[in-house]
């Protein structure tokens, strides 16, 4: 007789089970050796055979109990088939062929037969077992066909972790009593002789039943008969054994251990079910409501960054000017503060707005739902438009703050020579009216009237040399007229005194010279010298006013070359003092020489010149005044070039720093460029070397700070230009604020790219070969694939998006999916996205309804009470706040509709 545990272990240890048992060590081989010894030991011991019986005995009353029968001797009651028959059915719910109902020994063959091949037909080899050994009742035989229905019917099915029937089952005891003390379940034989093993399954599904911290190691008996008891009363699992059939033996049979424990597996197994459709609700929850947080994470620093650029925007738009410079310079450095202090946080929160915004579309992409779609109004874009537009209001608010200050800068320095010139004209108008209205010719002698003739006709000279002053007094009033000068109305009636008196002047002139010539025919002789001296005094004497005014004058200059041009007007000037100095010897002569015709002729003469009042003292104290002024003019202009020579250093020094930092900028964005394309080694290995790159973009911030003081010295000094260099302040600032904004653009597309990797599964090896597939078609190299580009990639890939109607139409879909803003481009993260949807699975809508409906026990709607018994408390009530009551036909009371909230979690409809 063949031993029928060979048939046994060819089935469990078959093709379909591979690899080795959880609890096992060593090779197949083994394990099937060890197996071998075991079953041979249990023959030869007639205690495993009693375990044998009993439980194999209980195992199928526990089925045939629901027919309405029962067996009492598993050897005998077998032996006609007829039970047999019947058992099969119960267990596999099927319906095997009509019995034999006669006595005869054939009869029973036959219908033992019947039962053998409906078990073959289900797989099982059945090596060595007969009909006629069972209708012989041969105790041996019985009990491999029993062990070899149980392994079929009640072991086979369990499945736990890719592991399957034996392994199955012990990787789901070592799970199960894993937390509990003194278990340590190994086998089915040894691990559960104290009977803690069976306490601990029972606790973990049904504590309530189990009171396990008052069980003792010591006390096998106890703990198994409790754990039996139990089993049998509240969970509808008979006794299959005896604890002392279990303690009285050095090494339990593992076939009936075995075959009990699958009883209390299969007891469970509907309770494994609610465990897991529960843990799948709970992680698309948890994802969702990680997902929602980020949501009004970015809703809320939205609202603040708009707020701000709308509060920011008008103040720069505000060009109400200043009557003042030292106003407008306070403007000035407000507006410093604002670029210095209130921007730069502004910049890193719409960096980082960006970031967390590609972080949560990725999250969402991997967790299969819908693109998030900020309010209106708090798109990316809208936030890019508002910066944009801020930027433009700073932009254009700089170019005024230093065109108003340079215009202020000018109006002062007209007002001033309107003044000085208006003072110097008022000063030599002073009593000109009295002494045009003086009728002084009418008691004068002959040679009085000459004189006054003469006098008269040197006023004329004076008053014409003194018409360009007052053309030039009016050219300024109305240059600051048209500068809008906050003064104007006091420089405009100075100007209208100015140009009245000065029509008076003109008007009186003309009488006197009537008069005067009316009288002239009386009189006969002049003083020729004294009106030579009168002549040539009164315009000398208008050129050293004129000489004292420009070396006076207040000049303004903003570079080197002006400064060396006014220097270079002045040593002319200084070159015609010999010739002035002559004429005013000579002028001085005429006068002496008068004195001393006078003298020599015995005349006496008046006090003064008649014919002027320009009298020598006059000429020698405006003399020596112009020879004072001179190293005055010397002093002030040497001071402006030193002045101006420190601006072209300042200039020079900016130009240094700006020519060294503007261009390392620009190189860094290149290289980012070059790095973001070629990305070698793994992702870690990237995102290591950007975080490295990032810190040594941030230690060269000292250059830039640098540059910063330069400018400000620039700035301050009030240098509005610099030939020396391209750069200015404004584009090394764009081009750092650009630079960082790359760099944390570029980390945050590496880092959602190992959220993709680790998210879907997929290898290092294929990130490299999609990088390379991207790279391939990205001829420019601008990470981003052109329609035309990405289709030839997706045919290199082998998709069949040739140019035919229904390729076409795929190729529509797929751009669809990688692009779905219609911008025209497929940049890298959404190529990624496509492939790892290509390649691996998500969660579904289906997959979830189908969880809430074993939760629910297959109703088509599920309860509040359902819900916070099998879910934890915050994502039970998530789920009760957001559920619509169910309208269905066989609604209950309280009945919740879970199958459009799980449609709603995936975008499908509205929540």
């Amino acid at each position: 007789m063949v031993d029928y545990h060979a048939a046994n272990q060819a089935y469990q240890y078959g093709p379909s089970s591979g690899g080795n048992g959880a609890g096992g060590g060593g090779s197949m081989g083994d394990y099937m050796a060890q197996e071998d010894d075991w079953d041979r030991d249990l023959l030869l011991d007639p205690a495993w055979e009693k375990q044998q019986r009993k439980t194999f005995t209980a195992w199928c009353n526990s089925h045939l109990r629901k027919a309405g029968t029962q067996i009492e001797n598993i050897d005998e009651d077998f032996r006609d088939g007829l039970k047999l028959m019947l058992l099969l059915e119960v267990i596999s719910g099927e319906r095997l062929p009509k019995p034999e109902r006669g006595k005869m020994r054939v009869h029973k063959i036959n219908n033992v037969n019947k039962a053998l091949d409906f078990i073959a037909s289900k797989g099982v080899k059945l090596v060595s077992i007969g009909a006629e050994e069972i209708v012989d009742g041969n105790a041996k035989m019985t009990l491999g066909m029993i062990w070899t229905i149980i392994l079929r019917f009640a072991i086979q099915d369990i499945s736990v972790e890719e592991t399957s029937a034996k392994e199955g089952l012990l990787l789901w005891c070592q799970r199960k009593t894993a937390p509990y003390k003194n278990v340590n379940v190994q086998n089915f034989h040894i691990s559960w002789k104290d009977g803690l093993a069976f306490n601990a399954l029972i606790h973990r599904h049904r504590p309530e039943l189990i009171e396990y911290d008052k069980l003792r190691k010591d006390d096998p008996v106890t703990n198994l008969n409790n754990a039996f008891e139990v089993a049998e009363k509240y969970l509808d699992i008979p006794k299959m054994l005896d604890a002392e059939d279990i303690v009285n033996t050095a090494r339990p049979d593992e076939k009936a251990i075995m075959t009990y424990v699958s009883s209390f597996y299969h007891a469970f197994s509907g309770a494994q079910k609610a465990e897991t459709a529960a843990n799948r609700i709970c992680k698309v929850l948890a994802v969702n409501q990680e997902n929602e947080h980020l949501m009004e994470d970015y809703e809320r620093l939205a609202s603040d960054l708009l707020e701000w650029i709308r509060r920011t925007i008008p103040w720069l738009e505000d060009r109400v000017p200043q009557k003042t410079i030292q106003e407008m310079q306070q403007k000035l450095e407000d507006f410093r503060d604002y670029r210095r202090v209130h921007k730069p946080p502004k910049v890193q929160e719409k960096c980082q707005l960006e970031i967390n915004f590609n972080t949560l579309q990725t999250k969402l992409r991997l967790s299969n739902r819908p693109a998030f779609m900020p309010s209106e109004g708090r798109m990316v874009s809208d936030i890019n438009n508002g910066w944009q537009h801020l930027e433009q209001a700073e932009k254009g608010y700089e170019e005024w703050l230093l065109n108003e200050i340079r215009r202020l800068e000018r109006l002062d320095h007209l007002a001033e020579k309107f003044r000085q010139k208006a003072s110097i004209h008022e000063a030599w108008t002073d009593g000109k009216e009295a002494m045009l209205k003086h009728r002084d010719y009418e008691t004068a002698t002959l040679s009085d009237i000459k004189a006054l003739i003469r006098k008269h006709e040197a006023f004329e000279s004076d008053l014409a040399a003194h018409q360009d002053r007052v053309e030039q007094i009016a050219a300024i009033a109305q240059e600051l007229n048209e500068l809008d000068y906050y003064d104007s109305h006091n420089v405009n009636t100075r100007c209208q005194k100015i140009c009245d008196q000065w029509d008076a002047l003109g008007s009186l002139t003309h009488s006197r010279r009537e008069a005067l010539e009316k009288t002239e025919k009386q009189l006969e002789t002049i003083d020729q010298l004294h009106l030579e001296y009168a002549k040539r005094a009164a315009p000398f004497n208008n050129w050293m006013e004129s000489a004292m005014e420009d070396l006076q004058d207040m000049f303004i200059v903003h570079t080197i070359e002006e400064i060396e041009g006014l220097i270079s007007a002045h040593d002319q000037f200084k070159s015609t003092l010999p010739d002035a100095d002559r004429e005013r010897e000579a002028i001085l002569a005429i006068h002496k020489e008068a004195q001393r015709i006078a003298e020599s002729n015995h005349i006496k003469l008046s006090g003064s010149n008649p014919y002027t009042t320009v009298t020598p003292q006059i000429i020698n104290s405006k003399w020596e005044k112009v020879q004072q002024l001179v190293p005055k003019r010397d002093h002030a202009l040497l001071e402006e070039q030193s002045k101006q020579q420190s601006n072209e250093h300042l200039r020079r020094q900016f130009a240094s720093q700006a020519n060294v930092v503007g261009p390392w900028i620009q190189t860094k964005m290149e290289e980012i460029g070059r790095i973001s394309i070629e990305m070698n080694g793994t992702l870690e290995d990237q995102l290591s070397h950007l975080k490295q790159y990032e810190c040594s973009i941030v230690d060269y911030k000292p250059n830039l700070d640098l540059l910063e003081q330069q400018h400000q010295l620039i700035q301050e000094a009030l240098i509005f230009d610099n030939k020396h260099t391209n750069y200015t302040m404004e584009h090394i600032r764009v081009g750092w604020e650009q630079l960082l904004t790359t760099i944390a653009r570029t980390i945050n597309e590496v880092e959602n790219q190992i959220l993709t990797r680790d998210a879907k599964g997929i290898s290092q090896e294929q990130m490299q070969e999609f990088r390379a597939s991207f790279n391939h078609f990205d001829k420019d190299h601008g990470g981003a694939l052109g329609p035309e580009e990405f289709k030839a990639c997706l045919i290199s890939l082998g998709y069949d998006v040739e140019n035919d109607r229904q390729g076409d139409a795929e190729f529509n879909r797929i751009m669809s999916v990688v692009d779905p803003n219609h911008s025209g481009l497929v940049t890298f993260q959404a190529f990624i996205d496509f492939m790892s949807r290509e390649t691996t699975d998500t969660d579904t809508a289906d997959q979830v309804i189908a969880s809430f409906k074993v939760l629910a026990g297959d109703k088509n709607f599920i309860t509040a009470e359902e819900l916070r018994r099998e879910l934890p408390p915050d994502q039970a009530e998530y789920c009760i706040a957001r559920m619509a009551p169910y309208q269905g036909p066989d609604a209950a009371p309280g009945a919740l509709d879970y199958k459009s909230f799980s449609t709603a979690l995936y975008g499908e409809s509205d929540l």
